[in-house]
Order: C-alpha cells, then sequence, then structure tokens
C-alpha cells in the first residue's frame, strides 16, 4: 500500500472501532434492561450485568493474550470477531425469552425450596446468555490493538491511546442512543438488533483493509512476553486501578441517583459521563505518551490525582443538589425543557465525574505502551485489559455486596481514593531518583495521606440532602434559608438497590420513607390529626381487594412501604397468611419506625415478609393466592415499569385463585393519560375484568379479575372492627363512601383505549419506563382518568349496570378526594331544594353554586311572580343528577313538578329539564331524545353547551346499545364543538365506531 493511504486506513479503523464501541455498550446497556426482566431489579440486574460483561472481557482479553502473538493475520481475526459478535446478538432476544420462559415456568417452581439454588441457577443463566458474546467483545480491543500496531508500527503510543479513546467515545454515544433513541423506536429486540447490525458492517468493513495490509499484519511479532516481576507488577497496577475506577462509579451513580432521580435514563446518564472521562482522558495522553521519558512516573502521578479528584466529588458533591434545584426552578416543564434538563444532568454527573475519570482514562494506555517498551510484546496489551477488567469485577461487586451496606458511600469513596493514592505513591517510589528525584515521592506520599486524612475528617453528605427528593420538588420543600428546612432525618442506610430514609416533620407529625429521596409512602403518627394523604391510598387497597372478594384466605402483597396495607389485611380475621415481598431489605428494616401504626405487619403471625423480587417470589411458589396487591415504586424509579407490564400480569394472573382479586396502584401525578393507558390495555389483555376506585385525587387503585364480572363490593370486610377503624380515619364509613370512589369499570372505559393511541406496555416494548420521566419532568398528570365519567353524567353506572346502594345518598366527604366533596355539596343542594336543614353547606366550594342555589331557592319559593332562572335550575341540577341516587333524585322532581312552577317553563325550559331528569333516572333512550331535540331548537349553543348535549346524546344512545346513532350524532356536530374534544366524548366516539356488544 503506498504511503499516503496508511493515515487514512489507520484513521478508518479508528472510526470503526468508534462504532465497535458504540455497538458494544448498547449491549451492555440493553442486557440490563433483559436481565433486569429476570432478575427482579435495576440494581441487581446492573451488578450482574457489569460483572458478567467485564469478566467475559476478561476472558476474551486473556484468550487473545494466549493465542494473539501466534495468529498471523490479527485484522481478519479481529473482523471474525465482531462477525461472531453480530450473530449472536440476532438471535439474543429468541434465546432470552425462550431461556428465561422455561425457568419461570418449570425450572424454578422445583427449586422452591431452596432460596440459594434459585439465586445460584438465575446467575448462572444470566451468565450462560450473555458470557458468549462478551467473551467476544473482550478479543475485540487486544486483537485490533495489536492488528494496528503490527501494521502501523510507527507511534505504537498514540495508536493505543486513540483505540482506547475511539472505543470509549463509541460507548459514551452508545448508551445514549440506545436509551433515550433506540430502545422507544424499536423496543429491546430492535435495539439489539440495531447493535449486532454494527458489528456485521464493522466485520465487512475491516474485511477488505485486513487484505490491503496482510503483508504488514501478518508480521510476528518480534518476542514471546516475559512472565517477569515487572509484568506481575504492572498487571497488578492495572486490577488495583480498574477495581478503584468501579468503586467509584458505583458510589457516583448511587450518590448522584439521590440528585438526578433513579430512572432508567439518569442511569444512562451517568454511565455515559463515567465512560465519557475515560474516552476523553485518553484523547488527551495519545498526544504525548510517545514523548514520554518514564511512562511510569507520568503514571504514578495521574494515579494519585485519580484519587484525589476522587476525594473532592465529596466535598463538591453538595453542590450538585443547589444546582438540579436551580434547573427545576429555571427551566420550562416543555420537551425542549426536558432536553435542556437531561444535558444539564448529564452536566452535573460529567462535574462529578470527569476530573477522576479523566486520570482513570490514561491508566491503561500508559501499563500496556511501558509493556510494550520494555519488550513484553503483543500478549501484555490483552493481559493488561484482562487484569483492569477483573479489578473492575472485584470493585463492582465489593462496593455492592460489602461497600455499599458496610461503609456507606462516604467512606465507600474514601477507600477507593486511598487505593489510588497507595498505588501512584507505590508506583513513584520505584521509578529511580535520578529520575524523579528525592522530594516528589515524599511530597506526594504527604499529599495524598492529607487528603485522605481530610475526607475522612471534614467530608459531609448531609443526610437531609440526600433524603430530599430535589429532582422532583424544588418548589415545594426548599427555601432560600436552608434545604428542606425543619425537617429531620431519623434513619437512613445505603442498601444494595437504594438508600433508604426515613424523614419527618415536627410540625405536622408525620414521617415519610423514601428510597433514592422518593417519598414511597408517607404517615401521620399522631392518630388524633388528620391522616397524610397517602394514607387512604395504602388503606383502601387493602379494604377494597378484602370487599371484592370477602371470602379470600390467602393474600401476597407487593412492596413493603409503610407497611400499612400489610397491617389493613392483617385486621381481617378471614385472612389466614399475607406474604408481603420487598426486594430492599432496608425498607423493612426502616418501616421500623412506623409503628405502631403497621404494627400487625411485624407482630401478626400470619404475616411472612419475604426478601425477594416479585417475578422470583411467584415463580417459585405452586400456590395460588385469593388476592394479589401490587404496590411498587413510582414506575418511572429504573426496573419499575415491569410490574405494569403485559408479561407480569401474565405471570401473576397464573398464580392467582380462579375468583382472586389482582389490585394495582398507579399514580395519576407525574403520567400522562396514554402512559396510564398502556397498562390499561396489559390488564385488559389478561383479566376479564377490572374496577377503577380513586383513592385520592392523584392515586388510582385498579381491581382485575381472570373471571366472570365485579358487582357491588361485600360491605362484611369493610365492617371488621380493625378495618372500620383504618376506614373510618380516611372519611369510608359505609359502602357508599367507597362507590363514590368508584371512577371507571372495565365496560364503562370500554373505547378509552381504542380512543388513545398509545402501545401496550411490555416488557420488551417498555412504554412506562421510556415515557415516565418525562412526564415526571413536565409535571404532567392523568386526573382526568378520576372524573371523566362522574362529573357530568352518572356514565360509570350507566354503562356497568351497577347502581349505588341504598335509597339515599348519604356519602362523606373524606380527606383529599374531590368527588367525595362533590357527593356531599350534591347532598346539600337536594337538601336546600327539598327545604330540608343541612350540614353541609361549609363543603361547597364554590361561591357560584351558593348563587344558583340562592337563585333557585327564591324561585321555588315565589315562581308566580319571578322569571325562571333556567341557567341556575340548570346548573344546580347537574351538580346533582350524576352523585345522588335516583330515589334522592325522584324526590328532587316531585318537589319540582309539584310546586306548580314549571307551569312558567317555555318549550325549551321543558327540554332541558326533561334531559336533566332522564339523566338522574339513566334513561339512555330519553336522554338522547332529549339531547337531540335540544340541540336541533337551538343552533347557535356555544361549544361548551353543544359538546355537553352532544356527550349527553352519544352517552344516552351507546347506552341502549345503539353506537349507530351515537356515530351518526358526531358526525352531525363535531364540527361545531371546536377542537380538541374532552375524554369523555373521545371514548364515546371511539365506542360509537365499534359494532355494539353482545350482551
Amino acid at each position: 500500500m503506498d504511503e499516503p493511504a496508511r493515515p487514512r486506513a489507520r484513521r478508518l479503523l479508528f472510526v470503526l472501532f468508534t462504532a465497535s464501541g458504540f455497538a458494544g455498550l448498547i449491549y451492555e446497556s440493553t442486557w440490563t434492561h433483559y436481565l433486569k426482566l429476570f432478575l427482579g431489579h435495576a440494581a441487581y440486574a446492573q451488578t450482574l450485568v457489569l460483572g458478567i460483561f467485564m469478566g467475559g472481557m476478561a476472558l476474551g482479553s486473556l484468550l487473545s493474550s494466549r493465542f494473539a502473538p501466534r495468529w498471523k493475520d490479527l485484522l481478519a481475526a479481529y473482523a471474525l470477531t465482531e462477525a461472531a459478535i453480530g450473530v449472536l446478538g440476532l438471535v439474543f432476544h429468541e434465546a432470552f425469552t425462550s431461556a428465561t420462559g422455561l425457568a419461570f415456568g418449570a425450572v424454578l417452581p422445583r427449586l422452591a425450596g431452596s432460596p440459594a439454588a434459585v439465586i445460584a441457577f438465575k446467575w448462572a443463566l444470566s451468565t450462560a446468555l450473555i458470557l458468549p458474546q462478551s467473551v467476544l467483545l473482550g478479543m475485540t480491543f487486544p486483537l485490533l490493538t495489536a492488528g494496528v500496531l503490527r501494521a502501523f508500527p510507527d507511534r505504537p503510543g498514540r495508536s493505543l491511546a486513540m483505540l482506547y479513546f475511539t472505543n470509549s467515545l463509541g460507548a459514551a454515544a452508545g448508551v445514549l442512543v440506545s436509551g433515550f433513541v433506540l430502545v422507544k423506536a424499536v423496543g429491546l429486540p430492535g435495539t439489539i438488533r440495531i447493535a449486532a447490525l454494527i458489528n456485521l458492517a464493522v466485520a465487512a468493513a475491516v474485511l477488505p483493509l485486513a487484505r490491503r495490509h496482510a503483508a504488514s499484519a501478518a508480521q510476528p511479532p518480534q518476542g514471546e512476553p516475559r512472565r517477569d516481576r515487572v509484568l506481575l507488577a504492572f498487571l497488578g497496577v492495572a486490577l488495583v486501578t480498574g477495581a478503584s475506577s468501579f468503586i467509584y462509579e458505583v458510589a457516583w451513580i448511587r450518590m448522584l441517583s439521590l440528585v438526578l432521580g433513579s430512572s432508567t435514563h439518569s442511569f444512562e446518564l451517568m454511565l455515559s459521563a463515567f465512560i465519557l472521562g475515560l474516552a476523553l482522558g485518553g484523547l488527551w495522553i495519545q498526544r504525548r505518551i510517545d514523548r514520554l521519558a518514564s511512562p511510569v512516573r507520568a503514571l504514578a502521578i495521574l494515579q494519585v490525582a485519580m484519587g484525589v479528584a476522587a476525594l473532592a466529588t465529596l466535598f463538591a458533591y453538595g453542590s450538585t443538589f443547589y444546582g438540579m434545584r436551580w434547573l427545576l426552578l429555571n427551566l420550562h416543564r416543555s420537551d425542549r425543557g426536558y432536553a435542556l434538563f437531561n444535558l444539564a444532568s448529564s452536566g452535573l454527573a460529567l462535574a462529578i465525574m470527569l476530573p477522576a475519570t479523566f486520570c482513570a482514562g490514561t491508566t491503561l494506555p500508559l501499563i500496556t505502551f511501558h509493556l510494550l517498551r520494555r519488550g513484553r510484546g503483543e500478549a501484555s496489551i490483552g493481559s493488561v485489559y484482562a487484569a483492569n477488567t477483573l479489578g473492575a469485577i472485584a470493585g463492582v461487586f465489593f462496593a455492592i455486596h460489602v461497600g455499599l451496606t458496610s461503609l456507606g458511600l462516604k467512606h465507600l469513596v474514601v477507600v477507593g481514593g486511598a487505593l489510588d493514592i497507595a498505588l501512584g505513591v507505590a508506583l513513584l517510589w520505584s521509578v529511580p531518583a535520578a529520575v524523579v528525584g528525592r522530594r516528589a515521592p515524599l511530597g506526594l506520599t504527604a499529599a495524598g495521606a492529607l487528603a485522605v486524612v481530610l475526607s475522612l475528617a471534614f467530608a459531609h453528605l448531609d443526610p437531609v440532602k440526600m433524603a430530599s427528593g430535589v429532582y422532583r420538588h424544588a418548589h415545594a420543600r426548599y427555601s432560600e434559608e436552608g434545604f428542606s428546612k425543619g425537617t429531620e432525618v431519623f434513619f437512613q442506610r445505603d442498601g444494595k438497590t437504594a438508600t433508604v430514609s426515613i424523614v419527618g416533620d415536627p410540625e405536622k407529625h408525620t414521617l415519610s420513607i423514601r428510597t433514592n429521596g422518593k417519598t414511597d409512602a408517607e404517615l401521620t403518627m399522631v392518630k388524633d390529626l388528620p391522616p397524610d394523604p397517602d394514607e387512604p391510598t395504602m388503606i383502601l387497597m387493602s379494604a377494597i381487594a378484602m370487599a371484592l372478594h370477602p371470602e379470600a384466605r390467602t393474600a401476597a402483597c407487593i412492596g413493603f412501604g409503610s407497611g400499612l396495607s400489610t397491617h389493613t389485611l392483617l385486621g381481617n380475621p378471614r385472612l389466614s397468611r399475607v406474604d408481603t415481598v420487598e426486594i430492599e431489605p432496608m425498607m423493612v428494616e426502616a418501616a421500623r419506625h412506623f409503628r405502631p401504626r403497621n404494627e400487625r405487619a411485624y407482630v401478626d403471625p400470619r404475616s411472612h415478609i419475604v426478601i425477594d423480587d416479585a417475578k422470583t417470589f411467584f415463580s417459585t411458589r405452586q400456590e395460588k393466592f385469593d388476592l394479589i396487591l401490587s404496590e411498587p415504586s413510582n414506575p418511572w424509579v429504573s426496573g419499575v415499569s415491569g410490574l405494569f407490564s403485559d408479561e407480569f400480569y401474565r405471570l401473576v394472573r397464573r398464580h392467582l385463585a380462579s375468583d382472586g382479586v389482582f389490585v394495582q396502584w398507579i399514580q395519576m401525578y407525574e403520567i400522562d393519560v396514554p402512559l396510564v393507558v398502556s397498562v390499561l390495555k396489559a390488564l385488559e389483555a389478561n383479566f376479564t375484568d377490572y374496577v377503577a376506585y380513586a383513592s385520592n385525587d392523584a392515586d388510582l387503585l385498579i381491581a382485575a379479575r381472570q373471571s366472570g364480572r365485579f358487582g357491588l363490593p361485600d360491605p362484611g370486610p369493610l365492617m371488621v372492627p380493625f378495618v372500620a377503624q383504618d376506614l373510618e380515619r380516611i372519611g369510608v364509613r359505609n359502602l357508599q363512601d367507597l362507590e363514590v370512589r368508584r371512577v371507571g369499570t372495565r365496560s364503562s372505559w370500554d373505547g378509552l383505549t381504542s380512543a388513545i393511541h398509545t402501545p401496550m406496555n411490555s416488557d420488551y416494548a417498555p412504554v412506562l419506563d421510556q415515557g415516565a420521566v418525562r412526564t415526571r419532568f413536565l409535571s404532567s398528570d392523568a386526573k382526568p382518568l378520576l372524573v371523566f365519567q362522574k362529573q357530568l353524567f352518572p356514565t360509570v353506572e350507566m354503562l356497568s349496570g351497577i347502581r349505588m346502594p341504598g335509597s339515599v345518598t348519604a356519602a362523606t366527604a373524606g380527606p383529599y378526594f374531590d368527588g367525595g366533596r362533590r357527593t356531599v355539596e350534591a347532598m346539600w343542594l337536594r337538601d336546600v331544594f327539598l327545604g330540608r336543614t343541612s350540614t353541609a353547606e361549609k363543603v361547597v366550594a364554590s361561591a357560584e353554586l351558593h348563587d344558583h342555589a340562592r337563585g333557585v331557592s327564591d324561585w321555588m319559593a315565589d315562581c308566580a311572580r319571578r322569571p325562571v332562572p333556567l341557567t341556575s335550575l340548570v346548573r344546580v341540577l347537574q351538580a346533582m343528577v350524576a352523585d345522588l341516587t335516583t330515589d334522592d333524585l325522584d324526590a328532587v322532581w316531585w318537589k319540582l313538578s309539584s310546586s306548580g312552577c314549571p307551569r312558567r317553563f317555555s318549550a325549551q325550559d321543558r327540554n332541558w329539564i326533561a334531559l336533566l331528569h332522564a339523566i338522574g333516572r339513566r334513561d339512555g333512550a330519553r336522554m338522547a331524545e332529549a339531547a337531540q331535540q335540544l340541540l336541533a331548537a337551538e343552533p347557535d349553543l356555544g361549544a361548551t353547551s353543544k359538546r355537553y348535549l352532544v356527550a349527553a346524546g352519544m352517552l344516552g344512545s351507546i347506552a341502549q346499545g345503539r353506537p349507530a346513532e351515537a356515530s351518526e350524532l358526531w358526525a352531525r356536530h363535531q364540527g361545531s364543538l371546536g377542537e380538541d374534544p374532552d375524554l369523555l366524548l373521545r371514548v364515546l366516539v371511539a365506542r360509537s365506531e365499534r359494532q355494539p356488544q353482545a350482551k
């Protein structure tokens, strides 16, 4: 090959190795997604993927170091290795689904009696799935490096550093592109296949280069490596620096999770920042490495600098909370703001990681270059890479399984920093004094020791900041005077999967349990004080499950939280066993601070707390449960969205008794309607019926069953003394109080999933995981789902056939639930209309409604001399017809008709009253007729009134099983209703476009 072409060929190899690194980190990132589906938690998956990935790479590097010197054409060997990686990547998804399906269905149930055997099998299967590709990936760097050095022997240090830089740069980009673009666009299978195609493309591009450089690349190495003390010593250096670097990575990712949030995207930003630092270190050293008189001296200084920079992060860490607070206070909650938020979050991660990782990025090129210069041969490339990755494995496993739980974050970072400083000092002392002088080693030793001492003595990780959840509540909880002023942290421990805190507010007498700063549950600890907004959710989750299945004997609860849900279940003496599954032991330990509010969860002999992930828990047990409650963390938390997926519901269904009830919590805040609908689609794919209850204005409880239909709940379990005490506290005193909270059923929400065009949430197309962190930033909500069928019409009753129990409406305005207040408001209007004394006036929030009620009351007292206040009358009746029983409404109609006042009505007035009467009677045929009469008689109505009439007419027709009539009504009027119809209309339109269902 001519000389001008040689630099171009070398640059092309650098570009191709960038693509290889891009694909390699797609594998690591995507394997984490896959294995957290099998292992049950992202933290465990990340640990295992890192361990197997790095272990496989170490093995591949060792194989390369042993056999590569004997191979003539290393570039061709590299191309074949890339091709093999690509082929395995193309079939990975099918191999994974087949293997894990067999594991969950056949193997794990047979290992139920041995938790150790379950863990061993899961780890062994995970290893078998990703180890072959990992070994091949580990071979790529040594093969290509040695091949480049043979083909282009000039400036070997620069080639080494450039290959390290380009591969790392591609890896940093691969993490981000796969996490933010590919998984969302093509799902996990598509993402991993794209990586495979990249590998195949790299192989195809390298083969012609290998043939072109066959003569130079085929030259055998000049000498065999000598296994002497120097080689072993520097392999030890590579091992230790690998261990310290990954100790930092684990510690920093946990620390920054408390600042950025523990979402999948946050992890990807942090991992990318870590790798980018390594890449920049490689880029910096590549221009200098060939000119270094003493690579060991440079390595020693950089090693100490890395340790000191890592220790400095303990002092800088507190400022990142203020940085995140500033971002949330100043960024617009828009898609552009979200992009800037991710960019700035990456900047915060870089601010912590970059100085130390920059130094870390220089170490491997320096160690390898030094050994090559000393004649250790090509084998040293693979040996150094293998030693470094083995150290990384040791660092990861020590950090997660020993360091986090035993040392805590601060001391874990200090251990890593002390390792690097000690290593750098030892290296510098090994350099001849003629090269470094006599004072340099002493000065470096003193400086390193001082940095460690200062870190131990003065570095402080503020527990209040760490528990603050700043990435969510910058506005609400912080003042300029202090972070979360007035709160106290009573407990904070670093578990393997999360940092768990108990935070108290002395003024409100509340305690909250938080994982990585996110509140998972909050309770008021003084019973005489009003409950916290979380309490209705935890209490009603258990109460609804028991009321829908009063004969239940066994229950499983996914997620311990505060323990209140388990405590409420155990208030029912009919239950013989309650298993609570919690993956993080520190949650159970921390929740003891809530005693006695959760006492039964700890002391009742029927209570069994199991530390495990939910999928393994069910797969290793043969029994079926009467009740299964799923109360995990918010779905934007990494790994949690898998508990809202089609595949998980399929697993739950297998372990639910034939008449069993499954209850799923999902928040209506920090989420949007399409994401909730993606969960509903997964539920509909696996259960024959479901019913949705609002526990408060921000949380939804969905009860599902796999056979039959839900009717009214049984009041018996609600009357059990211990359960009744808990329900009384949240304002649920009778069955009506529960039914007021029924905001949807499968039959009434039929059409919702077709009206909202979003894919079903699946393990392999994780719609929820990909979208929830964005809606968290945007402060989106899905609260329309709690009101769209109950605010103006009794839609749930008309489309499900389930009526409010009792003849007289006697509900309670429970705390934090506007639907209860609305019902009590309707009761007050009823009493005003009927001339009764009422004590409920204080719950009526609207002064306008007060005025309308007064106007109607005055008119009925003297309607002969007053004009008909139609607007006020319609507004008052609208406020009653959706929430009162038909018997109550009959009394209202009787009072109105017997007063003689309707004689003053015009024909149009009568049509309006007839429509409202039909709505109150749940008379679909009359609703449709009256609505169409009004629409025909009043063509100039405003869009709001017309939309109301169209919805009433369509609802009446659909309730009568006449969707074609509803479709015709919509077609006739949709052009005059304005843009963006409300959710109820969208659902009615979707239903009107389908054939009527058989009844």
